[in-house]
């Protein structure tokens, strides 16, 4: 069965399998074994940059197409969810209209794009999408009446999703169950069937033509497959999971704002965490996710425990200061790349 759920593809390697049941039942007991505020946070980014990185190494690593407009799409997601929130009130309603309505509008962009743009090559479609999200970003920013401008929008959810919901005033295992407790379970479990999903695509005839098209797109043309055709259907379905993963961000933040989710940072990141993983390995999104957000999480707590211990070395303490976590984030990254060129997933599958 599991075999089936995971169709088919399995992780290939023991050790390989061994860290990714330690993550997924890390993040499913998450509440209860890391019940504090900053790390529950933390898993629920864990879970919602899962998808967006899946769902743009399905881009990159699956058909070979470099994208700099997969922000968009998760902003998209994002304002869907905030904009039908504050317009219509809070209800299960708002939510689904906000996800359906970012869904469409996702559509018709990714279509609009992949058309007109897909028949370019390498660099030149890169800075068109380019081109594009600093354009949306900008028109977010600039649509105040909609979109709350450069200040975001804040809004409520259903009751049952509210902090303030309890299911129960006593604790169950050192969990509180109230609002935010459901709200990470519903965003895990979306996350999981999305990742399934996306799985699935991948590992069907499908996904083989994407990966063949990925290796020698004018061979895959000469054999009969329309090469554009497939890549824009895969540009569509790579927008419309990372509109959903936008959705879900907006779901746990309760706000949503130009710098949250369309920023350029973040399309920096997902590109860091699909190396960091492994291309064309969907699993290099759990890895790649989890090693990263962890390391911007806590990072910075731990070299600042690191230099109040090295208070009697100056130029030790200084260079472990947690104001320098950035560069030591930049050389873990280098260090990750350099003993694992084909990604973390890559590297274990090979040594089988």
């Amino acid at each position: 069965m599991i075999t089936r759920l995971l169709s088919h593809d399995l992780p290939r390697s023991r050790i390989l399998a061994a860290m990714l049941i330690l993550i997924v039942l890390g993040l499913a007991f998450a509440p209860f074994l890391f019940p504090g505020v900053k790390a529950l946070n933390v898993s629920a980014k864990i879970l919602i940059f899962i998808v967006l990185v899946a769902s743009y190494d399905l881009l990159l690593g699956y058909t070979g197409i470099v994208s700099f407009a997969h922000t968009m799409f998760f902003g998209i997601g994002a304002y869907g969810i905030a904009i039908a929130s504050t317009r219509m009130g809070p209800g299960w309603s708002s939510l689904l209209t906000g996800a359906l309505g970012a869904v469409a509008l996702s559509l018709v962009l990714s279509l609009i794009i992949g058309l007109f743009s897909l028949r370019v090559r390498a660099i030149f479609y890169a800075m068109i999408t380019l081109a594009v999200a600093s354009a949306f970003q900008t028109l977010a920013s600039q649509l105040s009446e909609i979109t709350g401008g450069e200040d975001g929008l804040n809004f409520k959810l259903p009751e049952m999703l509210s902090p303030a919901f309890n299911l129960s005033d006593t604790p169950f295992l050192g969990a509180s169950l109230d609002g935010r407790f459901l709200t990470y379970y519903l965003i895990f479990f979306c996350a999981a069937l999305l990742f399934l999903a996306m799985l699935r695509i991948v590992n069907s005839p499908f996904g083989r033509v994407l990966q063949a098209i990925r290796e020698n797109d004018f061979r895959a043309e000469a054999i009969g497959y329309r090469t554009v055709v497939f890549r824009t259907l895969s540009n569509v379905l790579a927008a419309v999971f990372a509109t959903l993963a936008g959705c879900l961000l907006a779901l746990w933040l309760r706000y949503n704002g130009p710098d949250t989710s369309l920023s350029f940072e973040i399309m920096i990141d997902i590109l860091l965490i699909v190396v960091i993983g492994g291309m064309g390995t969907m699993y290099g999104a759990i890895f790649g996710a989890t090693i990263f957000l962890l390391a911007q999480g806590y990072l910075q707590d731990l070299m600042g425990m690191a230099s109040g211990a090295a208070q009697s070395v100056p130029m030790l303490s200084a260079l472990l200061s947690p104001d320098r976590w950035l560069l030591w984030l930049g050389i873990l990254f280098v260090l990750s790349v350099y003993f694992f060129p084909t990604g973390i997933v890559g590297k274990l599958r090979a040594e089988k």
